[in-house]
C-alpha cells in the first residue's frame, strides 16, 4: 500500500503518532480530529497514501465514504446532532491542511456559527447553462 514516510496521516495510521481511534479495517482508519470545530469532529482516512480526490482512484473513494457514513453514524447516536456535514477539501483554496485524502465527519448544531454554509442567490441561467456545457464536454 503506498505511504508517504513525511505525511502525518500516514504516521497516524501506522501507530507512528497517538490518535484517538473510532474505527479501523484493512483499508480505512478514523479518529478524532484533535482541531475539532464541533465537539465530535472526525476524521476519515484512505490508509493508501493519496494527495487529494483528484489522485485518489474511484473505488476507493467509495471504501473511504462508507467509512465515514458508519462514523456519521455512531457521531448521530452518540451526540443527536441537528445535522451533520461530511467535508472532503482539496487544496489550499479549499483549506486543505493536510495532503492525504480524508473526510471530515462534522456534527453540526443550529447557530453553531460554523461558515462553511453560504446564501441562496441564483446564477445567471445562460452562464451557468454555458458552463454546464463546457464542464460536460470535458467528462
Amino acid at each position: 500500500m503506498n505511504t508517504d514516510p513525511d505525511c502525518i496521516f500516514c504516521k497516524i495510521v501506522a501507530g507512528e503518532i497517538p490518535s484517538f481511534k473510532l474505527y479501523e479495517d484493512d483499508e480505512t482508519f478514523a479518529f478524532m480530529d484533535i482541531n475539532p470545530v464541533n465537539p465530535g469532529h472526525a476524521l476519515v482516512v484512505h490508509r493508501a497514501h493519496h494527495r487529494d480526490l483528484f489522485e485518489i482512484p474511484a473505488a476507493d473513494v467509495a471504501i473511504a465514504t462508507r467509512a465515514a457514513q458508519r462514523v456519521a453514524k455512531a457521531v448521530q447516536a452518540t451526540l443527536e446532532p441537528a445535522g451533520m456535514n461530511l467535508l472532503q477539501c482539496n487544496g489550499p483554496a479549499a483549506k486543505q491542511s493536510v495532503p492525504h485524502f480524508h473526510m471530515h465527519v462534522i456534527p453540526r448544531h443550529m447557530g453553531d456559527g460554523l461558515t462553511m454554509n453560504w446564501d441562496l442567490v441564483q446564477g445567471d441561467m445562460d452562464e451557468i447553462g454555458a458552463l454546464a456545457g463546457k464542464i460536460r464536454a470535458s467528462l
